[in-house]
């Protein structure tokens, strides 16, 4: 069911890196892109390319030409526009909770990159632990995989990175931007950014106006005035959207096995630190942000599956070792010879939050619900 996605980030770290393949220090994909040069600039006639195919895909959607399936259950789409992370995954664990908390029965549905037959990916092995009361099915057709989540239960469907999947539709489109990166790199303004393969946008910006609401991400890792103009840039691409900023906020330190510690320990604290996320710096941030000083900063490529080697030479001269969350889900299961530290965080909605929850307080009954509706009056009245 769920399908396999080759990545082609590699391993970066700030000392020579060992395990997961190359030697020395291999820059991200991203990070090349960024830095230009006469081979990278060669990319724009293919993204101009891939910039008109999905021009072209988008208006035979809207003008229904390419019609999207609707199911029994109403559909909450959590996308982006940029290729990487942009905290989707714990946008997912708060929709989830949210929708549980109004009696709803909650179905997670993803395609599962990177993962091995008959299992779930590592964000959605996250996700499990996280809402374990909510449904779950992977699978690269979302229309499918909708309709099992259906047929099992589910009264409301939370789509993960469906903003371009538009084939299963949806009642709210909740677009997601990293204030870090909102248009694929750091410092770059809306019209400076460009399409996949140049760039890191899946879509051009004015594909905005699609949206229900847009969350800003990590909006505590930028300064104020970055954020008043990344909140004109949004304006203006989508001016009917609400706009609601959140963090991603430190909750708990534990190692592999669960026992807890106190983040306080952090602060002042000589580190190593390994990662496989689409957004490696906004993690090694929040740790700085908890007084931890970074010595490596081990970087590989999101949904890597680890093996012993890729943590050799971490934690020298007695330094703690942190992974996130989603990395312990794959960590976990190694025979490793250090003890890892695992950093927990939550999203929380920090401006704007009313509108998005009266968005969701109106999404309509599945069918199954207005039939148990229907019965419970019939037996009532």
């Amino acid at each position: 069911m769920a399908a396999h996605a080759s990545d082609p980030r590699t391993v970066h770290s700030d000392t020579p890196s060992r395990g997961s393949g190359g030697a020395g220090r291999a820059p991200r994909i991203e990070e090349r892109l960024e830095r230009g040069g006469l081979a990278i600039e060669l990319l724009r006639a293919p993204a101009w390319l891939f910039g008109c195919a999905a021009a072209v895909r988008g208006t035979l959607y809207d003008r229904g030409v390419l019609a999207a399936t609707r199911v029994a259950a109403p559909v909450v789409s959590i996308g982006n526009l940029t290729a990487g992370g942009s905290g989707k995954t714990p946008m997912a664990v708060w929709l989830a909770r949210r929708l549980e908390a109004r009696g709803r029965r909650v179905g997670l549905l993803s395609r599962g990159y990177g993962a091995a037959p008959g299992e779930l990916n590592d964000e959605g092995r996250l996700l499990a632990e996280l809402a374990p009361q909510a449904l779950a099915v992977q699978d690269r057709d979302r229309v499918r995989g909708a309709l099992e989540l259906i047929a099992r239960g589910a009264d409301v469907i939370v789509l993960d990175d469906g903003f371009q999947h538009r084939r299963l539709a949806r009642d709210l489109d909740l677009v997601l931007v990293d204030a870090t990166r909102p248009w694929g790199f750091a410092g770059r303004r809306a019209h400076e950014a460009a399409l996949l393969p140049r760039g890191l946008l899946r879509e051009r910006p004015n594909a905005l106006r699609r949206a229900s609401a847009i969350v800003i991400t990590r909006v505590d890792q930028v300064g104020s005035a970055a954020l008043v103009e990344l909140r004109a840039e949004l304006e203006h691409y989508a001016p009917h959207a609400p706009i609601a900023c959140a963090v991603h906020r430190p909750m708990r330190l534990r190692t592999l096995s669960g026992e807890l510690r106190d983040l306080a320990t952090l602060r002042g604290a000589q580190i190593d630190c390994v990662s496989a996320l689409g957004s490696p710096q906004a993690f090694e941030r929040t740790l700085e942000s908890l007084g931890a000083r970074l010595g490596e900063r081990r970087r590989l490529p999101d949904h890597h599956r680890y093996v012993a080697a890729d943590l050799a030479g971490l934690g020298a001269a007695g330094r703690a070792v942190l992974t996130s969350a989603k990395d312990a889900t794959k960590l976990g299961a190694l025979k490793l010879d250090l003890e890892l530290l695992v950093l927990e965080v939550e999203l929380e909605l920090v401006d704007g939050g009313a509108p998005l929850e009266a968005q969701l307080e109106t999404l309509p009954l599945s069918q199954a619900e207005r039939e148990r509706a229907a019965l419970h009056e019939g037996l009532h009245g």
